[in-house]
């Protein structure tokens, strides 16, 4: 393997590299998953052979609780190979969406589940027509002990459970219901150029989905005005394809809902974590009810960048203008691991293995998939996918909310059996943005600078303007989109925009320039294709802002560690108030949002 990659723009050229020039020490390590591609396409071969084996169990579900439990743990010897098998694809694709064999790959899979679940949609059907009192003295049988808690989740789907033949049905039709992700990834992913660009120094660079974020800090705001509208301008060029992805998305969402009983895609979106709609929609009433700080935080910025008016372009550059980033892959690892030492040795070490090891992907290629993300799959190492930038200051904070991520699964592995060890988005986005309030304590109480204090507030200042006001607008979007359908009214280009349009005045105020070409942005957001999943991050950084401070306070991680350890052996809402925050209240978004609104007010203090 060529070992060409440049942490940095020293190439002159500033080109991005392809997938085989990356060192493989700036690589994750899937050996760990299957030595070698013909180990996978084993595993794949033998699971074709093994899953039609659950025939076997047709007719017979309730017979006794040892005649479910042999069928439970069938399907757990299954769904510990079908997790392993998407892992290794999935992260293949992810490092290079480009390569035909990684497509291939995925395509076989997926091919393979719509076979799988036609061939199991009998097991829902049947665990639901076993009687209540049949239900109740199963579980009580040892032979069950250690499947109560996934028995109960899946009795609660009952009203929401069809007829084996329905169920086959939806099995069948799975593959097509979801083809308009996939399209929306090949197309912003592959087929998308953005072209190139000269920046600040003279060096022609490429603008893509990644580098994008890079330009959006840069100083100079005309550099970030052309990038900015380069970008666009090829969500424009490609504006009705989009859109009608986006729309069959929403479709889909809307007849699964249907199809299952559900009163709506929100409804069934959030019942699976038993999360009630009053969060969600409690969550949006608050976020709104608290928005005047982020229109004065908009005018502070606009007012210190010395601009005439402020547009999407300039919310991102730190404010601050003699602080700039230069922080190298070892030197994140390092801030990271210092600001999460309240959590203990084990946790440091552990991750620390990790992060400086090969849990992690770490740099930009062509054809990888844009963003950062964290993965894994029972006992083995939860990796995390980065697209790492020496000179974008939040690409830090990334890595320690994919460590948050990473460290959540890892010590959820160690504590919970595979049927309850995976735990919800809900919970998930509670661990993540926990690391990054222990970073910003940490950045914060090892400075004195003023500069830098009033940079490091900026910096939190933008992350609960992005995690939880912007993430609520979204939420927000999803909502109005998908009443929309269940309404009978056309998803069109034209209504996408003037729903966007709508929320963009109401979340950015009077005085906020909005060009036109940013009404496209709800065409680019990845997580509209896993719809009413956004409000989560909202919900997690107002709970990790919660938690983080009664760490800090009592020095004592115990609970925190506990809530780790609990995986998905319970519900969202009862697991966090066990650790020691109230969801189901609006009090921690109430108190995430005073905190933007000093942190606001002290900035302006320290710019004055």
């Amino acid at each position: 393997m060529k070992t060409l990659f440049f942490d940095k723009d020293d190439t002159g050229a500033g080109a991005i590299p392809t997938r085989d020039q990356v060192r493989l020490e700036d690589t994750w390590d899937l050996t760990l998953l299957y030595p070698t591609p013909a180990d996978w396409q084993a595993a794949f071969e033998k699971l074709q052979q093994d899953y039609p084996k659950v025939a076997q169990w047709k007719g017979r579900v309730g017979e006794s609780a040892q005649t479910l439990r042999d069928l439970l743990e069938f399907e757990k010897a299954l769904s510990l190979t079908i997790e392993r098998l998407a892992h290794y694809a999935s992260l293949q694709t992810s490092g290079d969406s480009s390569d035909n064999v990684n497509l291939s790959r995925e395509a076989q899979l997926e091919n393979l589940f719509t076979l799988i679940g036609e061939s199991q949609a009998f097991v829902e059907p049947e665990i639901m027509a076993i009687s209540d009192e049949a239900f109740e003295a199963y579980l009580r049988e040892p032979a069950l002990a250690e499947w109560i808690t996934p028995l109960r989740k899946r009795r609660r789907l009952k009203p929401h459970t069809l007829s084996t033949a329905e169920e086959r049905l939806l099995a069948l039709g799975s593959s097509a219901l979801g083809g308009h992700s996939e399209t929306f990834s090949q197309l912003t992913n592959v087929d998308m150029v953005f072209g190139k660009i000269t920046d600040e120094k003279g060096v022609e660079r490429e603008l893509s989905q990644s580098s994008y974020g890079s330009f959006m800090v840069k100083r100079d705001p005309e550099l970030r005005k052309k990038a900015w509208h380069q970008f666009y301008a090829e969500f424009d060029a490609h504006k009705f394809t989009v859109a009608s992805t986006l729309a069959s998305s929403i479709k889909s969402d809307v007849f699964r809902a249907r199809a299952r009983n559900y009163s709506s895609a929100r409804e069934n979106a959030l019942f699976h974590d038993d999360v009630p709609v009053s969060v969600y929609d409690n969550l949006i009433s608050t976020v709104r009810a608290n928005l005047k700080p982020l229109f004065r935080y908009l005018e502070l910025r606009r007012h210190v960048l010395g601009l005439k008016e402020i547009h999407a372009y300039d919310t991102n550059v730190p404010i601050v203008a003699n602080i700039e980033a230069d922080i190298s892959w070892d030197e994140a690892c390092d801030k990271v691991l210092a600001a999460l030492a309240p959590l203990g040795e084990e946790y440091v070490q552990t991750l620390g293995k990790g992060v400086r090891g090969r849990w992690c992907d770490r740099y930009e290629n062509k054809g990888k998939r844009s963003g950062a993300f964290s993965s894994s799959s029972y006992g083995n190492p939860p990796y995390i996918m980065m697209n790492y930038k020496h000179d974008v200051f939040s690409d830090v904070y990334t890595l320690a909310h994919e460590a948050g991520h990473s460290m959540h699964t890892w010590h959820s592995q160690r504590s919970q059996p595979f049927q309850t060890y995976d735990y919800p988005i809900f919970l998930a986005e509670v661990a993540s943005t926990f690391n990054e309030e222990l970073l910003t304590h940490h950045l914060l109480e090892h400075t004195e600078d003023k500069a830098m204090r009033a940079y490091l507030i900026n910096r939190q200042i933008d992350d609960i303007r992005a995690t939880v006001i912007r993430q609520t607008m979204f939420a927000e979007f999803e909502k109005v989109a998908h009443a929309r359908e269940e309404a009978g009214e056309p998803l069109t280009l034209e209504t996408f925009r003037g729903i966007y349009r709508e929320l963009l005045e109401a979340y950015f105020g009077p005085d906020f320039v909005i060009d036109s070409a940013l009404e496209l942005e709800c065409l680019r957001i990845p997580h509209f294709y896993s719809a009413f999943y956004v409000y989560k991050y909202a919900t997690g950084l107002s709970a990790a802002v919660a938690l983080a401070g009664q760490v800090l306070e009592t020095k004592d991680a115990t609970r925190y560690l506990g809530f780790l350890k609990s995986g998905g052996s319970e519900f969202p809402i009862p697991t966090l108030q066990k650790a020691g925050v109230d969801m189901s209240s609006p009090a921690p978004v109430e108190a995430t949002l005073q905190l933007f609104a000093r942190r606001v007010e002290e900035l302006e203090g320290l710019l004055s």
